[in-house]
């Protein structure tokens, strides 16, 4: 095992270049030998005890609707409550637990995926619908947080000894940064490694211990993570893994009076209802519970007479349309100044008819959105949006046994339109003018959300101006509003996106903590 007692330089994971033919082979390998691992039945982990149940949560192929990917036990109030009292138990002895031993447990996880790397992005490509590229960035990001928060651990372990406190003379004054308890992580099924992994072991890391209750669809995924974390020898009840109900499972550990934190990623309605619900003290409950919430968003990219245009529509187009819109940061709509409009939206419709549509397996750009219920919500907004602008591609679903929908493209849209305002979390994008720069970015302002955000030009005060008034966590100058990579792009968002509380950042693990001073008089 990998021993780290300083901080070490981090570097990202690199991403596969497929065009390389010795890669391309490797990934073909790992698609088949994990076709031959499909249709296994997965159970939950309770202390360490692997518990398989009636009643079963059956995950499809989203590309190929006839295939079983996998069934996994799913959990009840009486599964929750014996998962809660475990991880109680775990916690007195793995608090206690010195934080460069926890992190080695994050080192050897990661060192363990990276050598399996391409057998966790076949996973994906099966259970999310991801193509290569994007199944493959989603278990870098995964090897990424495990390996970042590791090294973060370590540094905050060290700061809490070596921390600049004012001096005050005849005293000996401490800060450390010490476990909150035990934390429920709610996980989504669009980035069903990366984000699950990251906020599972933010907390475990921290010396919380953790029930881990993953998204609904992607349910398999989080169960290889398990056993991944289960195969490096993490304690018994440190790692708990109740999938189930949201209701049942999910709001019953919400809450739960014994329950410290809540670490959430879904929709806006989804976590404003757990930040009600967790802010309500339950009898016996002796804190205030944490939420670090990220809840979506309606991000955009900004288009001024100065920009690019080839590269403008090239990252409007990645932006909206890359895992099929699926993400809490894709670009869903572009805000373009009258002057360049007619161009952009030329060539943003270009490309996005040159968009292929297909199996994830096969490697096509686009594939399916996650299930039947996201087609639904999707097209229903696709025909709101045939009476709020003008189609210029797409509009439809797309052939294949599968959720496929066409990447579509709405132009001439009112900033006040449903589809420039309501996140659709789907291949829809809608493209508005402005008068002018300054009035792009007050339409593109003019959201409840505020995640992420692009801004083409090659005016450096119209860039200055965009950097200091585009209102969003994650700002992006002559880039698409996708993509942040951990360490370099720390990642949250303001308003109805959430609580801004920037995963893959230098001060994500403070929020699994609290800060505890000791002040000695000297003798």
């Amino acid at each position: 095992m990998k021993t780290l007692t300083s901080q070490a330089p981090f570097k990202n994971e690199p991403f596969t270049d497929f065009t390389v033919e010795e890669n391309k082979k490797a990934m073909y390998a790992a698609l088949s030998k994990v076709k031959k691992d499909l249709g296994k039945k997965h159970p939950l982990v309770i202390g360490g005890e692997k518990v398989f149940t009636e009643e079963q949560t059956v995950s499809i192929n989203p590309g190929n609707t006839d295939e079983v990917i996998g069934s996994v036990s799913k959990g009840n109030n009486e599964l929750a409550e014996k998962a809660m009292q475990e991880a109680l138990k775990a916690f007195e002895t793995w608090k206690k637990v010195d934080p460069v031993e926890r992190a080695q447990y994050l080192f050897k996880a990661a060192d363990l995926m990276r050598q399996r790397k391409h057998e966790f992005s076949a996973y994906l490509i099966y259970e999310s619908g991801k193509n290569w590229a994007e199944a493959d960035a989603d278990t870098a990001e995964a090897i990424d947080f495990m390996e970042f928060y590791a090294r973060e651990m370590i540094r905050l372990s060290e700061t809490s000894i070596h921390q600049p406190l004012t001096k005050i003379d005849g005293e000996d004054n401490q800060i450390s940064y010490i476990p909150l308890g035990v934390g429920i992580v709610i996980s989504p099924f669009n980035f069903p490694l990366a984000i699950m992994a990251g906020t599972t072991v933010a907390g475990i890391v921290s010396g919380n211990t953790v029930i881990l209750k993953p998204a609904d669809a992607t349910p398999v995924v989080a169960a290889k993570f398990v056993e991944l974390m289960d195969e490096v020898g993490l304690p018994a009840g440190v790692l708990n893994f109740i999938p189930g109900d949201g209701i049942e499972v999910g709001e019953y550990l919400v809450e739960h009076p014994k329950t410290r934190f809540i670490s959430f990623t879904g929709s806006r309605a989804v976590g404003c209802r757990i930040y009600e619900r967790a802010s309500k003290v339950q009898p016996g409950q002796l804190w205030l519970k944490r939420v670090i919430a990220e809840m979506g968003g309606k991000d955009g990219v900004v288009v001024d007479e100065t920009a690019d245009v080839d590269a403008a529509a090239a990252a409007i187009v990645a932006s909206a349309f890359g895992f099929q819109g699926q993400k809490c940061s894709a670009g869903s709509r572009a805000i373009i100044v009258e002057s360049v409009y007619d161009q952009v939206v030329e060539k943003v419709t270009e490309l996005t008819k040159n968009l292929t549509v297909g199996l994830p397996e096969e490697n096509y750009q686009v594939g399916p959105v996650i299930d039947q219920r996201s087609v639904d919500k999707i097209m229903g907004y696709i025909e709101i949006g045939k009476t709020e602008g003008r189609l210029l591609t797409g509009g439809g679903r797309a052939e294949g046994n599968g959720f496929y929908i066409e990447p579509t493209v709405f132009a001439d849209v009112d900033p006040k339109a449903r589809i420039m305002q309501e996140e659709i979390f789907g291949p829809v994008l809608a493209l508005a003018k402005a008068s002018d720069w300054k009035e792009a970015i007050e339409i593109y302002n003019d959201t409840e959300y505020g995640l992420t955000g692009a801004y083409h030009s090659k005016d450096e005060e119209h860039i200055e101006y965009a950097l200091e008034n585009m209102h969003c966590g994650n700002l992006y100058i002559n880039k698409k509003c996708t993509g942040a990579l951990v360490g370099a792009h720390p990642f949250g968002g303001f308003n109805m996106s959430g609580t801004d509380s920037k995963a893959g950042g230098y001060d994500y693990l403070l929020l699994f903590t609290q800060a505890k001073l000791k002040s000695r008089k000297k003798s």
